[in-house]
């Protein structure tokens, strides 16, 4: 991402850790070549597999790519918030949220930044607007995702296809007002709550597609525990917004 006539714009691509020891090399190496001026922080929760120390190998030897370790494993929301407040403590203008797994494509980084430096305050890599796609999904996985997200979308009033999703973009400035105040989950709803605040905000939010490919190494994090706190937050949330609202109509009414 580059500014006309300024030099590019300060981006960190945040990249959290737990086990990723076959991976997290060839995808720091990827984000390097595709986006060479951003540089790369590696939030590793105490890998027991040795993630942490080939992280700290990769920055050694590159000075664009940091290691932050975290000494338990306290979920994803978690992770990337301890990402967020070094990138912010450093003055990064641009922070991007990217699985280590491989499922978010590197290459596809460009397009979410170039939405960023056309004035977007969050943009969101989605899977389910035209043109994305998920490959190597079992049609299970697939289907809950997209229950999910209409799920999502009519609790909440979101317009947003993929609320869910993980691969991110937030231009710095709107990320310190939608983090003010703290967020309700650590978990995968982490990622609805970033963008709901978002929306709710009245910040610019928007959806490019990306190509969401299955992790071919490793183990999947998501279990049936995530998702269900997961329903039972948007749920929550949902009735929240429509007692504030109906709570409005009546005052209203009263006046």
């Amino acid at each position: 991402m580059e500014a006309k006539g300024a030099s590019p714009v300060k981006t960190l691509v945040i990249v959290p850790t737990y086990n990723e020891a076959d991976n997290v090399v060839p995808l720091v190496q990827r984000v390097r070549t595709a986006t060479p001026d951003a540089d790369v922080l590696v939030v590793d929760d105490g890998s027991p597999d040795g993630t942490g120390k080939l992280a700290d190998g990769l920055a050694a030897e590159d000075a664009h790519v940091h290691v932050l370790h975290r000494t338990a494993k306290n979920g994803l929301g978690a992770a990337y918030l301890a990402g967020f407040a070094w990138g912010l403590e450093r003055g990064y203008e641009v922070l991007v949220e990217m699985d280590a797994d491989g499922s978010h494509q590197p290459e596809q980084l460009p397009r979410l930044l170039e939405e960023v430096d056309a004035g977007a305050d969050l943009v969101l890599g989605s899977r389910w607007v035209p043109e994305g796609e998920v490959v190597n999904w079992p049609a299970r996985r697939a289907v809950l995702s997209r229950g999910g997200n209409l799920y999502t979308r009519l609790a909440l009033g979101l317009p947003l296809r993929d609320a869910t999703g993980g691969y991110r973009a937030f231009r710095a400035s709107a990320l310190r007002d939608i983090l003010d105040g703290g967020v309700a989950s650590q978990g995968y709803c982490f990622q609805v709550d970033l963008a709901r605040r978002a929306v709710r905000g009245g910040f610019d939010v928007r959806e490019v597609p990306i190509t969401f490919v299955e992790r071919v190494a490793g183990e999947s994090k998501m279990d049936g525990s995530i998702v269900r706190e997961a329903l039972w937050r948007v749920t929550l949330w949902g009735v929240r917004d429509r007692t504030d609202w109906l709570r409005r109509v009546g005052s209203k009414k009263d006046a």
